[in-house]
């Protein structure tokens, strides 16, 4: 289980799983942001 954390620096987070095995880098998705009403860039977070 891991947390991505939205880069439009509005705080919102999903929370997802992740197979290391295939991502052993931090993973990085383009997700719906409802704060700004858009898709955005989400990193992962530690």
């Amino acid at each position: 289980m891991i947390k991505i954390r939205s880069t439009a620096g509005t705080g919102y987070t999903y929370v997802t799983r992740k197979n290391r095995r295939n991502d052993p880098d931090r993973l990085t998705l383009r997700n719906y942001d409802p704060v700004v009403r858009r898709h955005v860039l989400f990193k992962e977070e530690r």
